[in-house]
């Protein structure tokens, strides 16, 4: 078994909070192979304090970013923006990667 397995972290995050949080993520791991963003729209935990246009529609406007690296860098981003970025807009999982690769190498 893996020691370090591979795992998809997900951070979902207000679009505004996005320029800071990538800047902090690349501070906290100069080395972070890559990442994908994607805008989003939700509705779940903490809609409360969604805004008024958002209320309306049902939805938040939120961004996404998907990383695939070792469980124990993504603990260590994770445990970096806790540290720099403390908000509850902030959410994050992750995911158990059962294979990764190129189409063709």
């Amino acid at each position: 078994m893996n020691e370090n397995p591979l795992v998809q972290l997900t951070l979902a995050y207000p679009r505004p909070a996005e320029r800071q949080l990538l800047a902090d993520l690349l501070e906290i791991d100069p080395d972070l192979a890559g990442f994908t963003t994607l805008h989003a729209e939700g509705h779940g935990h903490g809609f409360a304090r969604a805004s008024v246009q958002e209320q309306v529609s049902g939805r938040a406007e939120r961004a996404l970013l998907l990383a695939v690296l070792p469980e124990d860098s993504a603990r260590r981003l994770v445990e970096g923006l806790r540290m720099r970025l403390p908000s509850p807009e902030i959410a994050y999982w992750m995911s158990p990667i059962i294979e990764f690769g190129r189409i063709v190498e």
